[in-house]
């Protein structure tokens, strides 16, 4: 028999959660059934959506179940398979994250594209963070080469490659990072970049300065007085694609929404919350081939930071909040 371990939660936190909250545990895994197959996973990812999650609450995505394994982008091998077009050796990603083994029905596995970038790749750029950015700009918000576009946390796994896409149609780009290191990294793209660890009222008179023309397109991935502040400066009929609100995850209680909201109206804005799949389905193609070769040709520079081993991976989670990661998180396994 083959073991599998994974990690539970027991509860549903409030606010950020412990680190005990996570629990490592082990099981024997059954025999194969018709049409399923068993994966060795070598990487998983860890993302932000994550937290919601645990909130115990269904928003787009039903939450983790309490002391059943927890679920997550991971890419694997196939070590045994009893599905008609999936072969031992093959190399898949799925959603059986949070442990090392994960035993799923073929169908819910996807073959890795041929393009020739490394494995992890279809995690990040290639994988759900990549298809997110791409699907926001393009068709979420419409982007043409004539906008000016603010990306919020735009050094993370999902704005630094919005943010280099927009730069490489031509648009000017401002993206806002934590650290100066991020910033620097933005600025060494052709970003211009600014810190959203201030008031709003700092990161307005930033914003200003940097884009005195306004802002046509604001991809949202903080919320809080950084969503305050592109609000005020976006141009008349500006689109904004609401990918996430990192800054209230891990609230208790809610906190006040922007004080200028009436700009949504004033300025005709669009404004349209999205989720990846709804969006990419059926234009899955349109990505690997719009972006896969500026990937596997060195256009696009994506980052990762990597844990070692399956014990790491809720520390993997934690560093997402501490902002400490540089692209996208990943916990590489033996």
């Amino acid at each position: 028999m083959t073991q599998s371990r994974y990690f539970t939660i027991g509860e549903y936190p409030e606010g950020l959660p412990e680190r005990s909250l996570f629990q490592l545990e082990t099981c024997e895994l059954p025999e194969l059934e018709e049409g399923e197959v068993r994966i060795r996973n070598h990487w998983l990812s860890v993302d932000p959506y994550m937290r919601g999650r645990m909130s115990g609450v269904k928003t787009y995505v039903e939450p983790f179940e309490l002391n059943k394994p927890m679920e997550g982008g991971a890419l694997g091998e196939i070590i045994e398979s009893r599905h008609q077009q999936l072969k031992k050796g093959d190399r898949v990603v799925h959603m059986g994250g949070w442990r090392d083994v994960a035993q799923l029905d073929g169908d819910q596995v996807q073959p890795l594209p041929d393009i020739d970038v490394p494995p992890q790749a279809f995690l990040g750029v290639l994988g759900m963070p990549g298809m997110t950015a791409w699907s926001g700009l393009e068709l979420v918000a419409e982007l043409k080469s004539s906008d000016t576009v603010l990306i919020s946390a735009a050094s993370g796994a999902v704005g630094s490659l919005a943010a280099q896409l927009a730069h490489q149609k031509g648009c000017k780009v401002i993206g806002s990072a934590g650290s100066q290191e991020k910033r620097e990294w933005l600025e060494a793209h052709g970003i211009t970049a600014i810190d959203h660890h201030q008031s709003a009222d700092e990161i307005k008179k930033a914003l200003k300065k940097a884009a005195p023309q306004g802002v046509d397109v604001y991809y949202e991935n903080v919320g809080g007085p950084m969503l305050e502040a592109a609000l005020d400066v976006m141009n008349d009929f500006g689109r904004i694609a609401v990918c996430g609100m990192i800054s209230r995850y891990n609230e208790s209680t809610p906190s006040a929404g922007p004080a200028n909201i009436a700009a949504v109206l004033i300025k005709r804005l669009r404004m349209q919350g999205f989720i990846v799949h709804e969006w990419v389905q059926g234009h899955e193609q349109a990505f690997y081939e719009q972006v896969g070769p500026l990937v596997a040709n060195g256009s696009i520079e994506y980052r990762e930071t990597v844990e070692e081993g399956l014990e790491r991976t809720p520390d993997a989670f934690f560093a997402l909040f501490e902002g400490s990661n540089q692209g996208k998180m990943l916990v590489k396994l033996d």
